[in-house]
């Protein structure tokens, strides 16, 4: 029994991230959640007795974790920052393309649709963000980058993919990646 019970908590926290990257935070209803992880309507507040606002900050904290764990391996392939930041912003690309310019991020719904509703809903924006740009700044500095270089080059990345993610899916086209990878690879050599 307990293994169905963190079975569904998963499939829930997987569900709701699915659907604020499609949709958004306020556009997403719990019964969209129980639908899409088709868990026992019980489940949520009981997996999530804070409600929607609780599986929200599970599931950035989830889209973070996959985008650091993402980070990681590609520095392990990775040469230099440049590649780095190449092969970041195409993963980015490579996500919003096959979901045919539907999925963005999961993290940007929650910062821009914050109401103040929950403290933990408002920080976990910042939290996620900061989580992201530290492994990548991480990375850049052991490639021999300065930190400070390497901070800054972090925050640019991680700016340029969430601006090409909404103006690529604004436009169905993917031609802002191929600016973002171009202006950063080259300030990154």
């Amino acid at each position: 029994m307990a293994g169905r019970r963190s079975d569904a908590r998963q499939k829930m926290v997987s569900a709701a991230r699915e659907l604020f990257r499609e949709q958004g935070y306020h556009a997403t209803a719990l019964s969209d959640v129980l639908k899409r992880s088709e868990a026992p309507r019980g489940s949520v507040y009981f997996h999530f007795p804070g409600g929607k606002s609780e599986l929200a900050v599970e599931a950035a904290a989830l889209h973070s974790q996959e985008q650091v764990d993402a980070i990681d391996s590609a520095a392990a392939a990775a040469t230099s920052p440049a590649e780095l930041v190449r092969a970041y912003l195409e993963r980015a690309r490579t996500n919003l393309t096959a979901s045919d310019y539907r999925q963005g991020c999961t993290i940007a719904p929650l910062v821009i649709e914050s109401t103040r509703d929950s403290d933990e809903l408002d920080a976990v924006g910042g939290r996620s963000f900061e989580t992201i740009i530290a492994a990548l700044a991480g990375h850049f500095a052991a490639f021999g980058m300065a930190p400070d270089d390497a901070r800054r080059l972090a925050d640019a990345t991680v700016a340029g993919a969430e601006g090409a993610l909404i103006t690529a899916r604004a436009l169905r086209d993917d031609a802002p990646f191929d600016a973002m990878i171009d202006v950063l690879t080259r300030s990154a050599s």
